[in-house]
Order: C-alpha cells, then structure tokens, then sequence
C-alpha cells in the first residue's frame, strides 16, 4: 500500500491532538495540519500548533512547519516533515481531497466537520455522531472507555471536571481570575507551591495574580501575550514530583486516542476497500 497517497487533514494541533498526528507521521501516512491563527494550547511542549507563533515545533522526533499554502505543503511533505496551516474553515479542500479527515478540535462541539469533506472521516470526543456527520467517532473522557471506537452515536458528554492525575482532579487546572493579557511567572517543567504565583493577568486596572492550586510541576503554561477571558484555561499542574519528564512527553491520553485513530482509520480502509 502507497501510504504517501493517502493525504490525512487534521484539524487541530493542540497536545491531544499531537498524539494522532505524530502516530500517523510515524506510520507514513503524510499529515496536513490545520489551524487557528492563534491556538491556546496548555501544553506547548507537546503541541504541533506551537509552529503557528514559532515557524517550527519538534515534538519527539519529528518536526512540524509552519507553512502558507498547498505546495508549501507538498514541499515539507517530500522532505519528511509535517506541514501546519492556518485554515480554520478548511478552505484547502477547494484544493485537494484528502484521503482521510480527523477532526482533533476538541472543541466539545463540531465547528463544521461533514462526512462530505473526505471518504474517511473522525471525530474526536463529543459533538459527533458517528454515522452522521462524521463515520467514526472516538471516545476521548479518561477512564474504562477511553479510545473506544464508536460507530453509532456519541462519545461521552463533557462534564467539564478534569481527569484524576496523581489524585488530583479539577484542583490541578487554573483558570484565569480576569480578562486580560497572561505573562507567565514561571516555566513548564518547574516545581511549584500551592499559592505561589505563577503568573499575572494585565487588565485595564492592573495586574491580577494567580496563584498555584496545588504543589506539584507546572506541566502546562499558556504562551506569554495571550489575550484570556475569565475562566479561560490557562494552566495545569502535576502532583506527582517525580513525572518532570512527562511536561515534555506526549500523554498517555494522547497516545491512546493516536492509537485508535490509526486503528479507525485502517478499519475504514478495510471497510472501504481503499
């Protein structure tokens, strides 16, 4: 089978969605990565859409450009890279037909994926049905069902309280007290107190403070100079002291749902007869 034929679209490039693509990379599928013009991604150690701001992003061996069109495209396709755009509608597709289309938004609702965009098509996480808009749909909520592959219906509904990690669950992730522009008072990586402060958000009344929720390694940070409203995501802190390496590692969740992508999408291709 000629993998560099089967040209897979994903929208998104945040630290989930990295999994996928850095699995179908790894597998020979060539990957055209789609984004916002300004992603928020946590987890800017392992998130393709870094490339957006920086030009580039190397995530565990494998390297994602940023690059302006289509034959920009092809170009870093044939030197072995992943190329990211920025092309939130998806106007590429008056373009080309991808072989495959993953939506990896994660949005917690669908932004305007349909079945008629590609022959295969995937949804990650809720806001999907598999059989209407898109053909499969993979389950994204840790826990006993996570990286099912659903072929009618939906994934769970988002509940809006994070995982359990090292014990920890909704306390880990800091949302921003107030509207304004996020600077960063310290790095991915570094350890932590509870109540120290970890950034601070510029309003039109001055600086507001935020704090640590809890001790432990700051594994996600939002980028310096990040327009945030209040109650936007903006951090998220790991207990277990002794997973540093893991702030710069793609996540078990990641790679779970990578895994059940590559195995939807052969499966489709099986199905499909091509």
């Amino acid at each position: 089978m000629n993998r560099q034929k089967q040209l897979i679209i994903v929208r998104g490039g945040g630290d989930i969605a990295t999994g996928t693509i850095h699995r179908l990379h790894r597998c020979g599928y060539p990957v055209l990565v789609l984004e916002t013009g300004s992603p928020s991604a946590i987890r800017r150690q392992v998130a393709f859409s870094e490339a957006i701001y920086d030009g580039q992003s190397e995530i565990e061996g494998v390297t994602c450009l940023k690059v302006s069109d289509f034959a920009e495209a092809k170009a870093v396709l044939e030197a072995g890279a992943i190329p990211m755009m920025m092309d939130e509608a998806c106007e590429i597709l008056k373009e080309v037909r991808p072989w495959a289309l993953v939506d990896a938004i994660l949005a917690k609702k669908n932004l305007g994926t349909n079945r008629n965009m590609a022959d295969k098509t995937i949804g990650l996480g809720p806001g999907f049905t598999a059989g209407e808009d898109v053909d499969l749909v993979i389950e994204t909520m840790r826990g006993h069902n996570l990286g099912r592959i659903i072929s009618r219906g939906t994934a769970l509904p988002n509940t809006g309280t994070p995982g359990l990690i090292g014990g920890a669950g909704k306390e880990r992730v800091i949302h921003s007290p107030a509207m304004g522009i996020l600077f960063g008072k310290v790095r991915i990586g570094d350890r932590v107190e509870k109540g120290q402060p970890v950034a601070v958000i510029v309003t039109g009344q001055g600086e507001v403070v935020v704090e640590a929720s809890l001790t432990g390694l700051v594994r996600g940070l939002i980028r310096d100079g990040y327009p945030v409203a209040k109650g936007f995501k903006i951090a998220d802190i790991d207990p277990r002291e002794s997973e540093y390496e893991n702030c710069f590692t793609i996540s078990d969740k990641a790679r779970a749902i990578g895994g059940s992508v590559l195995e939807a999408l052969l499966y489709l291709e099986q199905k499909q007869g091509f």
